[in-house]
């Protein structure tokens, strides 16, 4: 629940986590209540990316630069419909934005959305606690009465934790809607939403890709009724180990051999369905500046992340599966984690990270171009 009201600067504003630490400051958008998973985002700037993306569905994102809203909020960034995030956390909000394309504040787009949100924290602070104890569960709480902190604390403990939550379907689209191609059409995609960023599908129609995106729900009848060259998954919220539908859609596309993208939820999707496990990282990876090395040509890219789950596949050799031999194709040099997938029989591979990469950097625009290539390989 929550409410609006001018002037929110001046309202007190407590942030509570579930292992009982509390920061205390003032009331950022919206006033009123709010709970989800507290994570970290370590980009400087592409708040916008950050706050329209489905994959933040349910959590509450502290932002690790201190100076936010800057450039205020333009009708362009956006990459869907609304703000997912469930509360927004920063350290200094700017008082007045300055870009040319700003239409309005940071803080007013917040309160109109209904977004609860606490500044005039140590977010610094706040990040070292999440990388030393782990994501979990948090509350703001804002307004002129507010509660004890021990009730508080018990509210947060009752709120339901990302660890088999299933997400999906929830920011998914409900109707199936096509993304022209940009000039001439070469090829068909079916993208099954899974939480997609409106960047995605502009990448591939830059490409002369006609996207058909499909409800998250979408069957494998679904998915070739469009006759596709091509079939993507694209990233989401919630736990992997839930999405037992995607799952069984994507062995049936592996299964007919049809060129195959997906990108962080898709790639965990393509790790189940080739028998992989996954797993919930400690305090996941979120920003847009992370090292992950692409083993297939040895190149370093600093890339865009966001993801609390991983694949849990050996990145030591080649695994046999159900649909031919698969290996890891990309990895985190910060922590090894299984940044990618690829099938060695098939065509067929995944990343975990975002190539869209709308606020930058683009050093992974190329997997678009691999997946045309795969497509035009399997029509010669």
């Amino acid at each position: 629940m929550t409410t609006s009201t001018r002037g929110a600067s001046k309202v007190p504003a407590v942030l509570v986590l579930e292992d009982g630490r509390i920061f205390r400051g003032r009331a950022y958008g919206a006033v009123g209540v709010t709970f989800g998973e507290a994570v970290f985002s370590t980009g400087m700037t592409g708040y916008q990316e950050t706050l329209t993306d489905p994959s933040y569905h349910r959590q509450v994102v502290v932002m690790t630069a201190p100076h936010v809203g800057n450039t205020g909020v333009n009708d362009e960034d956006p990459e869907s419909k609304q703000i997912w995030v469930a509360g927004y956390v920063v350290r200094d909000p700017a008082r007045v934005p300055s870009n040319w394309r700003a239409k309005r504040s940071l803080d007013d787009e917040l309160r109109h959305q209904g977004v609860v949100g606490i500044s005039n924290i140590d977010t610094r602070a706040l990040t070292r606690h999440l990388r030393e104890r782990g994501a979990m569960r948090v509350g703001i709480f804002s307004g002129n009465a507010l509660p004890d902190e021990g009730t508080m604390l018990a509210e947060v403990r009752q709120a339901p934790e990302m660890k088999g939550a299933n997400l999906s379907a929830e920011v998914a689209t409900k109707e199936t809607y096509v993304v022209p191609a940009i000039g001439e059409k070469k090829f068909t995609v079916a993208a099954v939403d899974l939480g997609i960023k409106g960047m995605t599908p502009h990448r591939m129609a830059e490409r002369g890709i006609e996207v058909h995106v499909l409800p998250a729900r979408a069957t494998a009848e679904d998915v070739y009724a469009v006759n596709p060259d091509g079939v993507f998954f694209s990233n989401g919220p919630g736990d992997p180990a839930t999405a037992d539908h995607p799952v069984s859609v994507m062995q049936a596309v592996l299964e007919r051999g049809t060129p195959l993208f997906g990108i962080c939820f898709g790639n965990q999707i393509l790790g189940r369905a080739l028998g992989f496990g996954t797993y919930k990282l400690k305090y996941g990876h979120r920003g847009i500046n992370q090292p992950v090395q692409d083993r297939t040509t040895g190149k370093v890219e600093v890339t865009a992340h966001n993801h609390g789950f991983a694949v849990d596949a050996p990145t030591d050799k080649v695994s046999e599966t159900p649909y031919g031999r698969a290996e890891v194709s990309h990895v985190c040099l910060n922590d090894n984690v299984v940044e990618g997938l690829h099938l060695l029989d098939r065509p067929a591979f995944s990343v975990q990270y975002h190539p869209e990469a709308a606020a930058g950097p683009h050093d992974a625009a190329y997997l678009f171009d691999r997946f045309v290539s795969l497509m035009e390989g399997q029509r010669a």
